[in-house]
């Protein structure tokens, strides 16, 4: 077997490029054999009317909108609740975003339990006999695509522990269902 010579390139000697056949069916149905030319664009520095509106959307004539500073804000919720310091919400832990989350879904519960006169919630993994209410939201199993087959509802911490049930919609005539739904 012979050797094979491999042209050098460096920066001051290009490899030198292929140039396209006039012959080639591809040149002929090219982008640029379609397209207009363009004219260069203008350095950044040299461009002139900075600051200008060139063109608006919905802008209505009449009147501008400005505070008429008759307004108060008011705080929802506990003092303990509120922000006090500056805060980064990009470095969440895990486990932190999990316990919000599981204390919303408890509260959630505890206001639908009082708005429909519910008893008590039982635990989504023991088998009952008679109906029981259950207190969860609404998942997906592991495709990651919500549909009539992969529904699951995730018991709460409190009654059952964050079970997982696969839920059989297959009978219900309509629903309307969002993951994370309680």
């Amino acid at each position: 077997q012979g050797s094979q010579k491999r042209s050098n390139s460096t920066p001051e000697t290009p490899r030198p490029k292929r140039v396209p056949s006039s012959r080639s069916p591809y040149g002929l149905f090219s982008p640029g054999s379609f397209s207009p030319s363009v004219t260069p664009s203008q350095k950044y520095s040299s461009r002139g009317g900075r600051g200008e509106v060139v063109a608006s959307f919905g802008s209505a004539p009449g009147p501008a909108w400005s505070g008429g500073g008759g307004g108060s804000a008011r705080i929802f919720g506990g003092a303990e609740r509120s922000l006090c310091k500056p805060y980064k919400f990009m470095f969440q832990k895990a486990l932190d975003v999990r316990e919000v989350l599981a204390e919303r879904v408890e509260e959630l519960g505890e206001v639908l339990r009082r708005h429909h006169g519910l008893e008590g919630f039982s635990s989504i993994s023991l088998p009952a006999q008679e109906p029981v209410t259950v207190l969860g939201q609404i998942g997906c199993d592991g495709n990651g695509k919500l549909n009539a087959s992969s529904v699951l509802l995730v018991g709460d911490r409190e009654h059952s522990g964050g079970a997982q049930v696969p839920l059989d919609l297959s009978e219900l005539p309509e629903y309307s269902l969002f993951p994370g739904q309680v």
